[in-house]
Formats: structure tokens, sequence, C-alpha cells
């Protein structure tokens, strides 16, 4: 037989959460490598984020198949450093590359686009030097509109097919200024560029074989016996690259082939011969970490997108230390505060709300290293004010139900029969309330970029493990209370002055009820 509207079975509801919480811990010790730690950000441990921001020749939001595309592409990158723990995720347009501990200075040149095609010289000048002392130009910030007019003006005059203005923009082209189609040059026109050093400038023919066709690179060190005296980069180009590059460097001996990355003219050697072995070789003013930056550029492919590197943020490991030691902190005094709080005004209902917010955290925890391992969820500093937050929240349900407990014991009722009905009142604010935090929580999750995302979600989460706790453990542990003797005593359950309050309402009533019956 079913229980009374407001009454259950307190052990049964206690074991099911006992029943959760071991699940949850045998998941955390037995599954994966088993250690019980969340994955921390890189505000938390050390470490490097780089935010890049995707952009199109024509202004238009990038393509969903683009932005994968180029996240698995950067994501190989990653995985070629050799760090673990690097990830590389989505954020609406943007992608963000996250990578623990040391050497994240390599992430920051993971977004470039590595767009390497070759294009026949047409002419080469020397590039007009700027005046000693003198600042090269850096581009200033701009809005969509305004890069997309300067694409379009730096298109018009270095991309013409007509003569007379490539004459002009190769006089006028300023190699020290940055380059609005870096990542956006129409390979099926001629173009007007600088080499990396803005030392020359070049008129190149369209691009006659793209980049894509590399099959390998890789770095070659300095080789004085055959005259090799730097770095270079050799390029092995797959069977339809092959035929072509043999055909190009047989029918343009004397020529000179200029090696175009990223609008940028790496190389650009002469042709002394007919290359028939299908492979290449990039040389120009390296070094050692140049020259193998650049072979894994290539060899783990071409970006389908531009990327400005919108944002860079580097971490050292005793930083994060101590970030993550404020949090903690933080965390605590939030937890001793209201645990002080609720204990000085309920008393024995204080001493629940701690129990209940203590088995909340280890939920809570559990769940966090679940997450991290299986869908790599990291906590950051704006996750762990989410939980700060998320503290004051799960307290509230807390207070609701202790207040509508304390308004049936102010009609009169024993602290035995208040429970029922109290939790029948605060079940439907506890879930409202619940309700609006959560769908909060989510519009921000969905709108936010970046760390918010953390907050938002940490904080939506806890939410949701609030109405476990409340339903399985509070109110299951208040109606054992209620059933004690010596815990429900008024000077130990701390409900004496109301409960006084409620024998002087029951009284009073009786007494009316007695006065009218007399009448």
């Amino acid at each position: 037989m079913a229980p009374p509207a407001g009454q259950i079975r307190p052990g049964r509801y206690l074991a099911i959460f006992a029943l959760i919480v071991v699940g949850l811990y045998a998941l955390v010790f037995f599954t994966g490598d088993g250690k019980p730690t969340p994955k921390l950000g890189i505000d938390l441990q050390g470490g490097t984020r780089v935010t890049l921001t995707a952009r199109t020749p024509d202004g238009q939001p990038p393509t969903n198949e683009a932005l994968n595309q180029a996240r698995q592409i950067i994501e190989t990158r990653v995985n070629g450093m050799g760090i673990s723990g690097s990830e590389v995720t989505r954020d609406g347009n943007n992608l963000v590359i996250t990578v623990p501990g040391e050497g994240g200075e390599e992430a920051k040149q993971l977004g470039q686009t590595a767009e390497l095609n070759f294009r026949k010289v047409v002419n080469a000048v020397p590039a007009a030097q700027p005046p000693a002392g003198t600042t090269p130009q850096v581009a200033q910030q701009q809005g969509p509109g305004d890069q997309q007019k300067a694409i379009d003006e730096a298109k018009a005059l270095r991309q013409s097919t007509d003569p007379n203005v490539q004459m002009q923009a190769l006089q006028t082209l300023n190699c020290a200024a940055e380059d609005p189609l870096r990542g956006n040059d129409d390979p099926k026109l001629p173009l007007v560029t600088c080499d990396r050093e803005g030392q020359q400038k070049y008129l190149l023919e369209p691009v006659f074989l793209p980049g894509k066709e590399i099959a390998n690179s890789q770095a070659v060190p300095p080789n004085p016996q055959s005259g090799q005296p730097g770095w270079t980069v050799s390029l092995d180009f797959k069977s339809e690259g092959a035929k072509v590059w043999a055909d190009f460097t047989s029918a343009n001996v004397g020529q000179q082939a200029a090696f175009v990355l990223d609008t940028e003219v790496v190389s650009a050697p002469q042709i002394n011969q007919a290359l028939l072995g299908g492979n290449a070789s990039i040389s120009g003013q390296f070094n050692q970490e140049s020259a193998t930056d650049l072979a894994n550029v290539l060899k783990y492919g071409s970006l389908p997108l531009a990327f400005d590197q919108s944002e860079a943020e580097t971490v050292s490991a005793t930083l994060g230390v101590a970030s993550l030691e404020a949090g903690l902190i933080a965390g605590g005094i939030g937890l001793i505060l209201v645990a002080v709080y609720c204990l000085l005004y309920y008393r024995l209902l204080g001493i629940l709300t701690v129990l209940s917010l203590v088995l909340s955290g280890g939920v809570v925890y559990g769940v966090l290293v679940l997450l991290g391992r299986w869908v790599g969820f990291t906590l950051d500093l704006a996750g762990i004010a989410g939980f700060i937050v998320a503290i004051g929240i799960t307290a509230d349900s807390f207070i609701v139900f202790f207040e509508r407990l304390k308004d049936e014991i102010r009609e009169g009722r024993t602290f035995r029969s208040a429970v029922p009905r109290a939790w029948t009142r605060a079940r439907r604010t506890i879930l409202s309330a619940d309700a609006v935090s959560f769908l909060a929580a989510a519009v921000l999750y969905v709108l936010a970029v970046g760390q918010v995302k953390g907050f938002a979600f940490t904080l939506g989460m806890s939410t949701v493990l609030d109405l476990v706790v409340v339903f399985l453990v509070t109110h299951p542990l208040v109606m054992l209370a209620s059933k004690n003797k010596f815990m429900s005593k008024p000077s130990v359950s701390g409900l004496g002055a109301v409960q006084r309050l409620g024998d002087q309402n029951r009284a009073a009533r009786k007494a009316a009820a007695t006065t009218a019956k007399e009448a």
C-alpha cells in the first residue's frame, strides 16, 4: 500500500542515493586511469590556450564542414607536437587550442592556414626598406566590413590581369605592412606579393600546382658536402602532383618557381634542370625550428579557412597552482559561511543542511572526474565560480523546505505531522526555482563563448544535482529526524520558539471552537 501524500519511506530513498554514489565512484576508480582527479583547465594547472577566429574571403560565416575539417587538421598538428592532454575544440566560429604544461608556445603557430601553392615568377624587384628606426606597419582593429573592403581593394590591385596595374602594384606594395590577402588570394589569378623577409617583391603567374598535391615533407639539416649550407624543407608529391611538377620543370628550365605559403614567397629557386623524381626542396633563411615547423604544417595539411589569433593566453604552472588554491579557498569560505548561518538559525536542520551540502559536493566531484575522462571537460576558474554560486542555490532549496516546515508548525502541527505537508508545499517551489536557474544556465551556455561556458555548465550541472540531493537525501533525513524522539525535541531541532507559537495558535483555535460550540 502506497504511503499517504507527502509520506515516504526514507530508508528506501537513502538506499537509492547510496547506490548512486557507490556506482559513481566505482566508475571513478575502476575505469580510465583510475585517478580520482578532475581534468583541470590551463588557468588551474598552467599551459597555453589559443583562440582562433575563422574568416572567409567573401566575409560570410564559415560552414560547419569547413570548421570541422579545420579542427581535425589542427588537432592532428597538435598531436604531432607530442604533448599529452592537448585538445582542440569548437566554440561557435572559433577554434580553441589548449596545451597543458610547457611547450605551449608552439600552439600559437598552429592556426596558420599553411596553404602552399606553386607559381611561376614573372618579375622580381628589391623591396624598398623603411627608414632606420621606424616600426613596421601593423593592421588596425577593423570590423568585418572594413576587413572585406581591404581584401577586395588588395585583390583589385595585386591580382589584376592588366600589365599596367601589375607594374603599379609592384611599385606601391609595402612589404612592411600587414597583408590583407594572407590566406585570401585567388589561386586562378596572378599575384603581386613579397617574400617572408620583406626583401623582395614578386609578380607571379596563377597557381600551376596546389599544395594539396604534397604527399610528405620533412626538415633537412645542412649538408656542406653537397653544397647545402642551411636547413631546407624536402617535399614529396603525390602521383598527379609529381607529373605536373615534372612537366613544369621540363618546360621552364632557367626560370624561377615560387613556393608561396599563405601569399608569402618562402623560396623562389631557379630551375636548373627538369626534376622528374616527384620531389622538391624549399630553401630559405631557415633554422632548425622554422624548417621543422614548416615541414609539420605542410605534412598535416592545408586548412580550408584562414584564421586570426584573437586570443592567446599562457599561464605558468606556479600561477595555475595559486589560482587553484584561490578558487578552493573562495569555495571553502562560501561553504563555511552557509554552514555557520544554517547551524545558528536552524540547529539540527542546519546540521542536515551541511551534511546534504557535503554529499552534494561528493557527487559533483565524482561527476567532474568522469566528465573530464569521457568528454574532455576541464574545470577552470570560471567553473569553480559556477560551483560557488551553486552552493547558494542548493542551500536555498533547503531553506524553502525548512521555512515551509516552520509555517506548518506555526499553524499548530507537530514536527512529525508537519514534515509531509511542508514537503508537498515546498516541492513545487523548489522545482520551479531550480528550473529557472537551469534554464538561465542553459541559455548562457548556448550564447556565451570562452570560459563563460564553463561557468554556465557547472552552474547548470550543480542545479540538477541539487534536485537529486534534496529529493533523495534532505527530505528523507528530515523525515527520519521528525520520527526520532531525541531529534524531535524542540531544544535539539531548533524549532522550540516556532512550536510554542504553534501551541498558542492551536490553543486559541481550540478555545474559539469551544466558545462557538457553547454559544
